[in-house]
């Protein structure tokens, strides 16, 4: 199994096999619009721009399952990104990503992955307690734990890293260049 044999619902909910991003790198990453991690769809957008045309992809899930930071229907997701980031990426329509309502793609993704560690940033000790909170065992399972986790995946469709929310933005865009 790899990430082509994967279907995804686009916003307006028809289905996307994600074979069409063969030979890509993409980045993978669930989202929310009312999180401290928001901003990061800036940068996300940044990386887009600079490495497009050298064949990376950007696939936007939006997932309300983190304290319900990503209130709103699809379009309404898809109206604040385009209007106060101005991404430009392939957003989907909104998923769980853990549990048992959690689509395909992401449970293949958590079970062929591990939890990093968050790191010691000042978001990072916010966030070890709300997700110990949630998740007694976090430290030991694949599960996302926050939004805006992040997968790379290599031209060839393998899962070649996964990048906590907290881990800096340099160490996404070094590891989506030695892909590229």
């Amino acid at each position: 199994m790899s990430i082509y044999d994967f279907k995804v619902k686009a916003r307006d909910g028809s289905e996307v096999p994600l074979d069409q991003y063969r030979g890509k790198v993409l980045i993978i990453v669930n989202t929310a619009t009312g999180c401290g991690f928001t901003p990061q769809y800036s940068e996300l957008q940044e990386l887009y721009e600079l490495h497009r045309k050298d064949g990376l992809e950007i696939l936007d899930f939006p997932c309300n399952q983190f304290m319900e930071q990503a209130p709103g229907s699809d379009e309404e997701i898809h109206s604040f990104c385009t209007g106060r980031f101005g991404i430009t990426f392939p957003q989907f329509s909104k998923v769980d990503v853990n549990g048992e309502n959690a689509i395909p793609l992401y449970k293949y993704l958590t079970a062929n992955t591990t939890f990093g560690g968050f790191g010691k940033s000042p978001m990072a000790l916010v966030l070890k307690p709300i997700v110990k909170k949630m998740d007694k065992d976090y430290k030991n399972n694949g599960n996302i734990k926050w939004n805006f986790t992040k997968f790379v995946i290599d031209r060839n469709g393998d899962i070649a890293a996964r990048f906590e929310p907290t881990e800096p933005m340099e160490a996404l865009r070094a590891k989506v260049e030695e892909l590229l």
